[in-house]
C-alpha cells in the first residue's frame, strides 16, 4: 500500500506539470508558442508558471509586493534563504536611478528599457534550429561589448551602469543577464502608467557574442519586421504591444537632420507609459516636437497589426496586459533553464497608476550635447528631468 501511495504521489507530481490547452485568443490573435527548455519539457513550478504565460492563460502581471529585509544587502542576504534578497536592494538603486524629481521616469529609464530589448533581440528560431542556439537575454550586449555594434549606439551610458551595477553586486550571485532584464522591466513599471510585468531571474551569462544583423531596423518594411519578429516566436499581435514601449523613446540617430530632431521622443508624453503614441501614430504628422519612425507608420498600417494597433487606442489596460505577456516572451528569448528560473517580482516598486505635473515630459534639449551625436553618447548622468 505504501508504494502504491508513492506512485500516486509521482503520478499527481508529473500530472501537475502538464501543458495548458493551448486555444487560439478571443481576440483573433495567434495562439502563443513555448520556448527554452519549456519545449521539451516542465518539470517545475516556476516552469509551469511561464509556460502558462507564454500560452496566454495566466496573467504576465504582478501586484504582489514583497518587504526588504532589515538586514539586506549584499551582507546580509548572503544569509538570507529567499533568493530574491539581494534584489531588493538592486531596485532600490534602480529606483534612484530612474526616476525623475517629477515622479516620472527619466532617460536613463528609457534607456534601460532599449537594452533590455537589445539585448534579448539576438535571438532567432531558425538560427537555433540550425545548431546555432544562443544570443538572447545572456548579458552579451554588455560582457562581449556589443555596444560598438550600430544599431547599439545610444546605449553607452545605460552600458555603463549596468558594469557599475554589476561590479557591486556580482558577489551575492546574479548574472548580468538578469541584470538587463530586471533594469528593463523596473524601467516599465517606474514610469506611470506602466504595467508591474512579472520578472523571474537564474538566467546563465553568455560565453560569446550574440549573433549579428538580429535587430530590427527603424526604417525596415512591414514584411521584414513581421518576418523577424516570427522568427523570435513574436507574432504581429505581440510585435504590435512591444513597439508601444516607444511611447517613452527618443531618437539621436535616425533623422537626416539631426540638428534639428536630435532627442526628439516618438509621442508628446516620453516620461509616461501611456497610450498617445499609438494615436499620434496614425496622424497624417508627427505631433509638434516628436519625431516618427518609419517602421511604426507601417506597423500601425499593416492589416496584419492594425486592428490591434487601433485597439490600444484608449485602452491602457489593454495595452499593458499585452506588452506585459509579449515582454516575458522577450525577456526569455535563448534561455534554456526556464525550468531553474526564480520569480522575483516582489522586489519591483509599486505601479504608478497616476502622476503630477505637466504631462508634457520632454527632456531638456540643453542637456543634449551636440558632440555626442558623433560620440554615439547621449550626454546624461545620475538623474535627469522628467
Amino acid at each position: 500500500m505504501y508504494n502504491s501511495i508513492i506512485i500516486l504521489l509521482l503520478v499527481t507530481f508529473v500530472h501537475s506539470f502538464a501543458l495548458p490547452q493551448i486555444t487560439k485568443p478571443d481576440d483573433g490573435s495567434e495562439p502563443g508558442v513555448l520556448i527554452g527548455d519549456l519545449v521539451k519539457e516542465i518539470t517545475t513550478p516556476t516552469g509551469q508558471t511561464i509556460a502558462n504565460i507564454l500560452l496566454g492563460t495566466e496573467t504576465a502581471q504582478s501586484q504582489d509586493i514583497g518587504k526588504a529585509p532589515s538586514n539586506g544587502g549584499v551582507a546580509g542576504c548572503k544569509k538570507s534563504k529567499d533568493q530574491c534578497c539581494i534584489w531588493y536592494s538592486i531596485s532600490a538603486d534602480l529606483t534612484n536611478s530612474f526616476k525623475g524629481p517629477s515622479g516620472r521616469c527619466n532617460a536613463i529609464a528609457r534607456m534601460a528599457i532599449r537594452l533590455g530589448f537589445h539585448d534579448a533581440g539576438t535571438w532567432s528560431k531558425s538560427l537555433a534550429a540550425a545548431g546555432k542556439d544562443f544570443g538572447g537575454a545572456d548579458g552579451s550586449l554588455v560582457l562581449f561589448n556589443e555596444i560598438t555594434r550600430q544599431e547599439n549606439r545610444g546605449l553607452e551610458v545605460i552600458v555603463g551602469l549596468a558594469k557599475a551595477m554589476f561590479q557591486k553586486y556580482k558577489g551575492s550571485g546574479i548574472s548580468m543577464a538578469d541584470l538587463i532584464q530586471y533594469a528593463a522591466t523596473h524601467a516599465v513599471v517606474t514610469c506611470p502608467l506602466g504595467p508591474r510585468t512579472r520578472i523571474f531571474v537564474g538566467r546563465k551569462d553568455a560565453t560569446k557574442a550574440a549573433p549579428d544583423g538580429l535587430l530590427p531596423s527603424v526604417n525596415s518594411d512591414a514584411d521584414t519586421l513581421i518576418n523577424l519578429f516570427q522568427d523570435k516566436t513574436i507574432s504581429p499581435h505581440a510585435l504590435t504591444a512591444l513597439l508601444g514601449a516607444h511611447s517613452t523613446s527618443q531618437q539621436f540617430f535616425t533623422s537626416p537632420n539631426l540638428a534639428k530632431d536630435f532627442g526628439k521622443p516618438q509621442d508628446t508624453t516620453p516620461g509616461v507609459w501611456d497610450v498617445s503614441f499609438y494615436n499620434e501614430t496614425i496622424q497624417p504628422k508627427p505631433a509638434p516636437k516628436t519625431f516618427r519612425f518609419a517602421s511604426d507608420s507601417v506597423i500601425a498600417k499593416d492589416p496584419r497589426s492594425s486592428d490591434e494597433w487601433n485597439a490600444f487606442i484608449g485602452d491602457q489596460s489593454h495595452w499593458n496586459s499585452d506588452y506585459a505577456e509579449a515582454y516575458v516572451r522577450v525577456s526569455l528569448l535563448g534561455v534554456n533553464n526556464i525550468n531553474n528560473l526564480t520569480e522575483c517580482t516582489k522586489t519591483l516598486p509599486k505601479a504608478q497608476p497616476t502622476f503630477k505635473g505637466s504631462t508634457e515630459g520632454f527632456v531638456d534639449q540643453k542637456k543634449l550635447k551636440r558632440r555626442n551625436v558623433e560620440r554615439g553618447e547621449p550626454s546624461f548622468s545620475g538623474r535627469t528631468r522628467e
